[in-house]
């Protein structure tokens, strides 16, 4: 067992730790460890991606955004409102925390980069930092579940209303996700620009939770349990289809908002929620799975910059970089909630 791991089991048995598990709910942590652990892995993956094992693996680890935007929306189902100021707080700070981390290691690693103020808020608000896209889907998608509780008002008009909107955004968001590629496109705005746009396809990723929200929503969700084998078929059929488009770049073949991915991401989540997997080390991951994916990026560039691993094969460089970074972004985890004060902690995002 390795230091991190050793580290990681002393402290969920602490009494402290065990108090913070019972306030949180460990399946949903559960699957968000796993799904940090994805994050990880994806960015991990030597880049660009060539090989079709690259590809395959990079499709198979995709879904773990939508594993956390359906946790967000399944924890918001049966609440009376979204507290936006308390989420926005949450999320803001520790990004801009490591915002300015990222631009430091930045401007050391490129002299010539453009440090114009006009430049710097872009990037800020951009998230156009090494990997931080994902800060700003979830305030996206967190604004947008506001707004669908302040318009279906479910303590009013009962929760049919809701479900209605809920599977109406679900339907808009595959629409942006095929419809948002060639608009921009028709009007000749460069391939890095669409792909960045895709990346923050709010509508899109907003099915995600709303998907999640449905589930949340079920009055009798062991019917998901029942469907384990349904489902665990629908997902390798999906699978096989979302890494057949990538491998062959037929039609939309993009990594983010295609309807192959949807499906794919759908009936994985939905897989991994009914199979009820609880485990308090991986929760453990989960609970702190913002400060990891703030944080881990750090590691990995460092490796990529200043550890040569690049000269193995890629197969070694991928299983080293990641192995290296997930101990070291724990044990870092389990310092600072061991040894931080909490203030300091919610502003990593720990």
């Amino acid at each position: 067992m390795t230091i991190a791991a050793r580290g990681l089991t002393n402290w969920a048995t602490t009494k402290d730790a065990a108090s913070t598990t019972r306030e949180r709910n460990i399946s949903v942590d559960t699957m968000r460890g796993a799904a940090i652990l994805m994050v990880i892995g994806i960015h991990s993956l030597p880049q660009p991606l060539s090989a079709p094992w690259q590809i395959l693996l990079d499709s198979a680890l995709r879904p773990c955004v939508p594993i956390f935007l359906f946790a967000s929306g399944f924890l918001s189902a049966g609440k009376d409102g979204i507290p936006i100021p308390r989420r926005l707080k949450a999320a803001m700070i520790p990004y801009a925390i490591a915002f300015v981390a990222a631009y430091l290691y930045m401007a050391l690693h490129n002299p010539q980069m453009d440090h114009r103020p006009v430049v710097a808020f872009a990037r800020f608000s951009l998230a156009y930092v090494f990997v931080y896209y994902y800060v700003f889907v979830y305030v996206g998608c967190t604004i947008c579940i506001w707004l669908v509780l302040k318009l279906a008002r479910p303590d009013e008009n009962g929760l049919a209303f809701l479900a209605a909107l809920l599977m109406t955004a679900i339907g808009l968001g595959l629409l942006a996700g095929a419809y948002i590629d060639p608009l921009m496109t028709k009007y000749n705005l460069s391939p890095s620009l669409i792909e960045e746009a895709r990346m923050r396809d709010i509508p899109f990723w907003f099915s995600f939770l709303a998907l999640g929200f449905l589930v949340g929503m079920l009055p009798d969700r062991a019917v998901l349990s029942d469907m384990k084998p349904t489902l665990l078929i629908i997902t390798l059929a999906t699978f096989a289809a979302y890494g057949a488009v990538r491998l062959a770049r037929i039609g939309d073949y993009a990594d983010y908002d295609s309807i192959a991915f949807f499906l794919y991401a759908s009936f994985a989540t939905l897989l991994l929620f009914s199979s009820g997997l609880s485990s308090t080390l991986i929760a453990k991951l989960g609970s702190g799975s913002y400060f990891i994916y703030l944080w881990h990026i750090f590691v990995i560039m460092l490796l990529r910059d200043h550890a040569g691993l690049g000269q193995f094969n890629p197969l070694i460089e991928f299983t080293v970089t990641f192995a290296i970074t997930t101990a070291v972004i724990v044990t870092i985890l389990i310092a600072v909630r061991r040894f931080s004060s909490s203030r300091v902690a919610h502003w990593l995002g720990a």
